[in-house]
């Protein structure tokens, strides 16, 4: 009964934490040229700016900025996805959530994956992920937007 207990308090405090990230996000890309493609780490489009509308355990709604592909994108998390194991996917850092979102590119080269991942310390990653004939792969380091 306590284990149970401990569980339930432990997922009220991270749904909690989870809202918390409602709002503006905004950073540059990671210039690690080892995964980076597709993005040129010399235009605008090495910025990325994200407004998180609605977060919570199962369920991100956003729109994501990224000049010269992405012009304020809506993106959502695939249900699907969420209703699956791929919902507690995680990697090194420990985020406590993970999120994963298609968006039509404006390069007109097809859909990427997004991937975001959120921080206990206050801290938004965003992957973008396509593979074929023109691949993106890169990774923004967002930070709250304060104006």
């Amino acid at each position: 009964m306590v284990r149970w207990a401990t569980v339930v308090l432990l997922s009220l405090v991270a749904c909690s934490d989870l809202r918390e990230f409602r709002g503006t996000w905004g950073g540059r890309l990671n210039e690690n040229v080892v995964v980076l493609t597709g993005i040129s780490t010399a235009s605008d489009m090495a910025t990325a700016t994200l407004a998180i509308d609605v977060v919570n355990s199962h369920q991100l709604a956003a729109r994501l900025t990224i000049p010269g592909l992405f012009s304020e994108t809506p993106i959502a998390t695939l249900p699907q996805a969420e209703a699956d194991v791929l919902s507690d996917i995680t990697f090194a850092g420990a985020p406590l959530k993970v999120y994963l979102a298609f968006a039509p590119a404006a390069d007109g080269a097809g859909d990427a994956l997004v991937v975001v991942a959120l921080y206990d310390d206050r801290r938004v990653e965003v992957r973008l992920l396509r593979g074929g004939t023109r691949p993106l792969y890169g990774i923004f380091s967002l930070a709250e937007f304060t104006p």
